[in-house]
């Protein structure tokens, strides 16, 4: 599970890193064109989209590596038990959390497939990139639960 897992972010890391480079040359295009009096259509419609994957592609990236805002104050300075069976109920209810989300997701997704929604400049469909992130979601969610049982190992 934990080569499958590691395998799985790189390969949504990837994908999100050449997604973000998409995202800069765009703007960079966009500001240059602007300059000379052709800004390149639906460039605000394409930012949200790729801004959404590269959202939903990194999370588990972000988690795997603790790379995350973490307020540790309080909770460090409790015995080792104690932040152990917390750990257990953060992660526990994180699976609940972002199951659902996945699940919305995919809903919403499937949703806007079925009734053709499209967005107004481009016509470009809306359902893959929230199927993407609903993707994202659900591999936190492999996350989460490889660490439940693993003692919250690492899975990158």
């Amino acid at each position: 599970m934990h080569r499958f897992l590691s395998l799985l972010n790189r390969l949504q890391t990837g994908v999100a890193g050449m997604l973000l480079v998409m995202m800069v040359v765009l703007t960079t295009a966009n500001i240059l064109a602007r300059q000379v009096g052709l800004p390149i259509r639906g460039t605000f419609e394409l930012m949200g989209f790729l801004g959404a994957a590269v959202f939903g592609l990194s999370l588990s990236f972000s988690h795997a590596r603790k790379e995350h805002l973490y307020v540790s104050i309080l909770f460090d300075r409790f015995p080792q038990k104690v932040q152990q069976v917390a750990r257990g109920i953060n992660t526990l209810a994180s699976i609940g959390l972002f199951s659902l989300i996945s699940y919305q997701l995919v809903k919403t997704g499937l949703n806007l497939r079925a009734v053709e929604e499209v967005s107004e400049t481009l016509g470009f469909a809306y359902y893959p990139v929230v199927l993407v992130v609903a993707f994202g979601v659900a591999v936190l969610v492999l996350l989460f639960v490889y660490e439940l049982f693993t003692g919250f190992g690492e899975a990158s």
